[in-house]
Formats: structure tokens, sequence, C-alpha cells
């Protein structure tokens, strides 16, 4: 806890090191190479990126999660439309957002080709870092006359569910528009883009009651140690159990197809994770689809 800030820059040796971005920092995915450099040195190579405003507004219905809004933007603006941008989230619309939406979101900015994403400091965040962050901090906010290379407007209140078909996360479909039947093998909920308390208390909600299809493995996968334990103590560890399904310990495991839930020729995965490109969670002829936990 409290390693990461608002107002701080942040690099790490994993693309998804944007995520930090929720809390108002600047933070980015390196290489190997410039990440020893910089521990070495203490210095890193930037180049200032241009921003992308990404305006919300509107109110959030409840069944949608910060994963349909990054999904929608990506289906917007597709893979490369930030391409080496920086993805500033603004708007009154910014409020409806939890931390858990919001990490998300700053999650997958890199899917979008950003090079981060970044939120504006308001109460909600305040409320996250207090008793977290032990360091000063500074947040950070945009000029008044900041000048942006494009604006991309969300009306939250429009919003359904969305699942991005494969083979890239810009693929993306209304869960409403699916009419034909897709049969699947695999489920995964968590990860670092929807491992969090409030994806799990959505998903163990849902389960609540019912059982995993006997054809298909669902595997559960926390964010971290502190969340697998609180989920633990809340009772959604148990009804998972109950329900038939795996919950793993904190891990990337199958989603960038390293272990546990690697997929087999032909078949099919919904997943909570970032990326669904060919080959990504196994066999070259698997498929994924990514979706929010409540879908």
């Amino acid at each position: 806890f409290g390693l990461v800030g608002p107002g701080m820059l942040t690099i790490g040796a994993d693309s998804h090191t944007c995520t930090y971005g929720a809390v108002n920092g600047f933070s980015t995915g390196v290489g190997s190479t410039d990440l020893g450099m910089a521990m070495a040195t203490g210095k890193a190579w930037f180049k200032v990126p241009e921003a992308i405003e990404v305006k919300l507004f509107g109110k959030k219905p409840a069944d949608i999660t910060g994963k349909d809004v990054i999904l929608t933007l990506i289906g917007m603006i597709g893979v490369d439309g930030a391409l080496y941008k920086s993805l500033e989230f603004t708007g009154e619309g910014v409020h409806e957002l939890t931390m858990t939406d919001r990490l998300t979101i700053a999650n997958m900015a890199i899917e979008a080709g950003g090079k981060n994403g970044i939120f504006p400091y308001d109460d909600i965040t305040e409320a996250y870092v207090k008793g977290r962050v032990k360091k000063p901090y500074e947040p950070v906010a945009a000029d008044a006359d900041a000048k942006y290379c494009q604006t991309v407007e969300i009306d939250l209140s429009k919003l359904t569910p969305v699942v991005a078909f494969p083979h890239l996360p810009g693929n993306t479909k209304p869960v409403a528009a699916i009419k034909e039947p897709i049969k699947i093998d695999q489920v995964v909920i968590g990860s670092c883009t929807n491992g969090r308390l409030e994806d799990l208390e959505i998903a163990a909600n849902i389960f609540k009651g019912h059982e995993v299809h006997p054809d298909v493995r669902c595997i559960v996968i926390p964010g971290s140690q502190a969340i697998y334990k609180e989920a633990m103590h809340r009772g959604y560890i148990d009804t998972f159990i109950d329900a038939h399904c795996v919950v793993s310990c904190p891990t990337c495991g199958p989603c960038l197809g390293g272990y546990m839930g690697i997929m087999t020729a032909g078949e099919r995965c919904v997943s909570t994770t970032n990326r669904n490109f060919r080959g990504r969670m196994g066999d070259v002829t698997s498929e994924v689809y990514l979706a929010g936990p409540q879908t």
C-alpha cells in the first residue's frame, strides 16, 4: 500500500502500469532495459504525449461498470486511437465512477494505444488515498487553457453492457445485440483489470444460489492478497466455491497464456482480463471475449 499517489510519476515493467493513473498520477509501462536503467540512474526518458480529452457526462446505470466504459471508448477510437497519447478523463461524469471503475478504465488505456490514462483528483480520490499514501503528494490538474488533440464524449446514461469479440479489444458489441448463442468453455473473473473487491462482490451476488454449468470452467482470480483476504471474510470465496468455481491466488495466470486456464484448440473464454489477441490465452484457434464481471 501507499507506493503510488496523486501527482507522482511511476513506471513499471508491465504495460498495465498505467492503472495508477486512476489516482491522479502519470504512470506508464516500460521495457525491462528502461526500468533497469531507471533503477540504476534514477532517470528515464520520455516524450511528452499529446492529450485526448475523454469527456464523461450523464448518470451511470446500475448495471454498467468501468469495463463497459473503457471497452466502449476503445470501440469508438480503436486499439491505435490513442497511440503515444495521454487519455485524460474529464467532465461531471467522472464523479459517477467508483475508484474500482477508474482503476479498470486506466488499466486499459494501453489497449487504446495510450501512453497513459489519468483521472482528476476529487473527493473519491482523496478518500481512497487517505491512510494509504504515507508520503507527501501534490495532486495535478490540467491548465484552464489546456489544448487537446481530440475530444471524445461519452454519455454514461446511454451505455449498455458490452463484450469485445475476438481478436481485438476494440471489436465491441452490446450484449443485447448478440442474438445467436455462443457456446463457451471457460470464464475468468479477476486479474489486474477486474480483480478488485467490488468486482468480486458483483460476481458473488450473481453466483448466490447458482452453480457453474458442468461443461464450463470458471476461474476467479483476486487482484491482490488483501482483496483475497477481505473477500474471504465477506463470504465471497465460499460463494464461489459453493458454485463450483476455482479460486486462484492473485496472479496473471491465464491472462497472458501463462498457466491455470490455458485454452486448447477451438475453446472459447469470456474473461474480465484486458486483451483478447489471437493466442493470448492458449492455442491460436481459441477465442477470448472481454467483458465486465456482471456480464
